[in-house]
């Protein structure tokens, strides 16, 4: 029997990014995972020749809060495809004047200010700490980066992206705080996604698509659903270029920390870690413990 092939490039579609209108030979996937059930099913198809998995971040009809997604069944979904490099999209304000709506940053940083979400597969049992002193997978960054030019996206390379609980939008004095602090554009979901990503050993780049300018502007004092739903219709088109552009780079050779993240970074003896979490976790962690 022939092995089937591997989905190794997965695509997260965040607000207003809901499919991949390139993507043919489409089929739906269900993923059963230790962690419960994904947003929604994986579109599972071929983008230039490639094996892609599209997962709409906030389910059918935008029907999940950020709070309330299943970040961990959301990215070990990808993982037990076989998932090597995952693109997400996703709608941001901006926090500098440079950043303009229909923008695209390509951040290399995040600040959490998230409350009580789970970032992590570990523990019940097995212990394991991953750096994420940079947690953006810098090669898939620069490819995003090509690509952008590639499409005459207004591309913005680099950035620290604050990572808010919501779903409210900020306050003018958070806001006016962000700035203080240098801080380039905010969202409410890509943290956790590159968090468990790092520890899936899976490539993360995000595709932020920049819709206002949040509430410290004179001219965007209020930012409303309305005005960022206008700006998304033009955002959701660019980003679908510039993916369909970045899945023509790939794959490519692997030799980045995302690859290797778990190598040293598993502190449980393995014969300390509870079968039920071994088993849960074998997609990970298997091969670190023979």
């Amino acid at each position: 029997m022939v092995a089937e092939e591997k989905v190794r490039i997965g695509i997260i579609g965040g607000s207003g990014l809901y499919d991949m209108d390139e993507l043919v030979q489409r089929e739906e996937r269900e993923v059963l995972t230790p962690f419960g059930s994904p947003s929604s099913p994986y579109v599972v198809g071929r983008l230039h020749g490639e094996r892609v998995a599209f997962l709409a971040r906030h389910g059918a009809g935008h029907h999940i809060l950020p709070s309330e997604l299943n970040f961990r069944a959301n990215i070990f979904g990808m993982k037990t495809l076989g998932v090597e490099w995952i693109i997400s999209a996703s709608a941001v304000g901006s926090l500098q004047e440079r950043y303009k709506p229909t923008d695209i940053v390509i951040p290399d940083q995040f600040f959490d200010r998230t409350r009580g979400r789970i970032g992590t597969f570990f523990g019940n049992g097995v212990v394991a700490h991953v750096s994420l002193a940079r947690p953006f997978c810098s090669t898939l960054n620069k490819l995003a980066s090509s690509a952008s030019t590639d499409v005459g996206a207004t591309v913005h390379n680099g950035g620290t992206y604050v990572c808010m609980e919501g779903p409210q939008f900020s306050t003018l004095a958070e806001s006016q705080l962000y700035r203080s602090w240098n801080m380039d554009i905010i969202g409410m979901t890509n943290l956790q996604e590159a968090k468990l990503a790092r520890e899936a050993e899976i490539c993360f780049s995000t595709l932020a698509l920049v819709t206002d300018y949040d509430c410290w502007h004179p001219e965007h004092d209020q930012v409303t659903v309305e005005l960022i739903i206008d700006t998304l219709q033009s955002n959701s088109a660019m980003a679908q270029r510039i993916i369909s552009e970045l899945v023509k780079k790939l794959p490519v050779d692997r030799g980045c920390e995302c690859a290797t993240a778990l190598a040293t970074a598993i502190i449980t003896r393995p014969e300390a870690i509870p079968q039920k979490t071994l088993a849960n976790l074998a997609p990970l962690i298997e091969s670190y413990l023979k």
